[in-house]
């Protein structure tokens, strides 16, 4: 069991007082800065893509590919944004990298800024995680006063400021042109592209929007090579990730591993299903990708053989549910999220989440009438890639999912409401108070 986890990232976390300068030097701490000085940045651009870095926040786009895209001959200022918008329900792996050791964030925006002729950066982080927020503030005051920011940092030459952003809290903001917008001060709404961030991005100008986990994952390539990133996880998922496990499990938390590891792997871990229970059905990568069940346990976890599924990695939030678990309340709940988070830019999304929420609570309530399982399955399917951004395609991915796996428990909802057939006093996520709102 310990020969599959890799702590790389999560090293340091249990150590005394790790989000210090001082501890996350004693740990080797800003080495790979100074090894990236020492190289020319289109030379750390390509480390980075050779060793197969890819995004660490849904989409899974080569990190190293998205920085060649910067366009050099451009006279704008270059910008580098880091998407620490941790909202999505289940996904918790950035904000407890923030807390435990803000450094690791702050060596690699440097690198990366680097790589990419960037001056300027910003950490935007969601605004209601205020620990968070005050130990990168102080870790980046730390750096200044240490010359790791600010000018000529360690004598390279090479200038940088970074700002951290408290946002006013919606999850599209996770979304990188909304989060762009949101920086600039305008609403949080996503943005038609073409033009890409690349290229117009912040202030219209050349722009790299990366995720915590992608852009703290750099330093350790550096450090130690793109070889030795590459001989981690699977040919085409190459490296090591943080899973976070939530929901019915015996110890959920973070658990650091290559990619390829398998979801059976990583429940043993977790200590396995709750004692006299047995898994129902799991997320993959968060509540807005397709979930799986117990048939999936042996399937590798990676971009390709999920997305073979039909489902994807996304954040690598695996919420677990066992069979106490009402399927259709469980997707109520995650629709009702994205109605609720929905920007209302796009009347497919503003409208069409509406509508399953009111489909979906008729289910659960055992007021559904025959049809309504085919008829959440069109609204679904009338709704999915007619918006800006992919805020709508999560929404629908839960509901499909669901009803492929359980069709029948969703039309038992014609005649029984879901917490007679599945009560939720027995389901440690679910209370009595919730069926009382729904009654």
């Amino acid at each position: 069991m310990t020969a599959t986890l890799a702590p790389v990232l999560t090293r340091n976390w249990g150590t005394d007082r790790s989000w210090t300068l001082e501890e996350y030097k004693a740990q080797g701490g800003y080495e790979a800065l100074s090894k990236a000085f020492a190289m020319k940045p289109e030379e750390v651009i390509s480390e980075v893509k050779d060793s197969g870095l890819r995004g660490r926040g849904g989409a899974g786009f080569p990190t190293g590919m998205k920085w060649s895209f910067v366009p050099q001959d451009n006279p704008k200022p270059k910008y580098l944004v880091v998407n620490g918008d941790e909202s999505e329900p289940g996904t918790c792996k950035d904000i407890p990298l923030l807390m435990a050791s803000p450094h690791t964030l702050i060596e690699g925006v440097i690198i990366s800024a680097y790589a990419i002729n960037a001056h300027t950066a910003f950490i935007y982080v969601r605004g209601e995680v205020v620990h968070p927020i005050r130990r990168m503030q102080r870790a980046i005051e730390e750096a200044y006063e240490a010359g790791l920011l600010g000018k000529n940092i360690l004598g390279s030459g090479f200038d940088l400021d970074v700002i951290v952003h408290a946002g006013a809290g919606a999850y599209i903001c996770g979304e990188e042109t909304a989060l762009l917008n949101s920086l600039e001060g305008l609403r949080g709404q996503p943005r038609l592209r073409p033009p890409f961030p690349a290229v117009a991005g912040l202030y219209q100008s050349p722009t790299v929007v990366n995720n915590v986990e992608s852009i703290a994952s750099v330093p350790s390539i550096i450090k130690y090579g793109k070889d030795w990133f590459a001989g981690m996880g699977t040919e085409k998922s190459q490296g090591f990730t943080i899973y976070s496990l939530s929901g019915h499990v015996r110890r959920p938390g973070q658990y650091e591993a290559p990619f390829g590891i398998t979801m059976r792997q990583l429940l043993t871990m977790a200590g396995g299903i709750r004692t006299g229970h047995e898994l129902k059905f799991f997320t993959p990568g968060g509540s807005s990708t397709p979930i799986l069940t117990a048939d999936h346990l042996d399937t590798v976890m990676d971009f390709e053989s999920l997305a073979g599924l039909g489902t994807m990695l996304g954040t690598k939030a695996m919420q677990v549910f066992d069979d106490t678990t009402s399927v259709i309340r469980t997707t109520l709940r995650w629709v009702e999220f994205y109605k609720h988070e929905s920007c209302g830019k796009c009347t497919p999304c503003r409208e069409g989440t509406w509508w399953l929420v009111q489909l979906l609570t008729k289910l659960e309530a055992g007021q559904g009438e025959e049809g309504d399982v085919d008829k959440l399955l069109n609204v679904a399917d009338t709704i999915t890639g007619k918006s800006f951004c992919p805020l709508v395609e999560g929404a629908v991915a839960c509901v499909t999912s669901a009803v492929k796996y359980f069709r029948e428990e969703f039309e038992i909802g014609y005649t029984t409401p879901a917490w007679e057939h599945l009560p939720y006093e027995k389901s440690a996520l679910f209370t009595i108070a919730d069926k009382e709102v729904r009654s």
